[in-house]
């Protein structure tokens, strides 16, 4: 096992209309405004930003995010991200079956390049994947305020 690969997955019921939450999710640039541990985006160029994230635990992870793919139609956001995470995340969103909101699904597989993480790879992996979820948690209750304010 690679203590230092890691590969996430979250569903959030959300209250709208799929491409209601796609205009949100793509502007990547505003996240900091509703999901408290994204900390900071800077924009490079129209496809390409940095994002500084913190969670609970006392470190910030610093990633060069380069939009993979982007299609409304199908729901579909994708990233490669460099820096102290390398890998990928994506967004897939589709109507819910009783059409009463989104499913938006979250996949996320990155090697941890961050030498304090790689160093308390095994011990703290249970801490690390805490971490996540607690960001996770913080996403969702965010974007879900923003929803009910548009």
């Amino acid at each position: 096992m690679d203590w230092c690969h890691y590969r996430f997955r979250s569903l959030w019921r959300l209250p709208a209309k799929p491409a209601e939450v796609y205009q949100v999710l793509e502007r990547a640039h505003e996240y900091p405004a509703w999901w408290p541990q994204v900390r900071e985006v800077t924009r490079l160029d129209e496809r390409t930003g940095t994002v500084r994230f913190r969670s609970l635990l006392p470190y910030d992870l610093v990633v060069t995010a380069r939009e993979s793919k982007r299609d409304p139609v199908a729901g579909l956001l994708e990233i490669a991200m460099t820096g102290d995470l390398d890998g990928w995340a994506r967004w897939t969103l589709v109507a819910a079956p009783d059409a009463t909101g989104t499913h938006a699904l979250y996949e996320q597989e990155v090697e941890v390049c961050k030498p304090l993480m790689r160093r308390f790879a095994v011990p703290c992996r249970p801490a690390f994947r805490f971490n996540h979820a607690l960001m996770m948690r913080g996403g969702r209750l965010g974007l879900l305020g923003l929803l009910e304010t548009v």
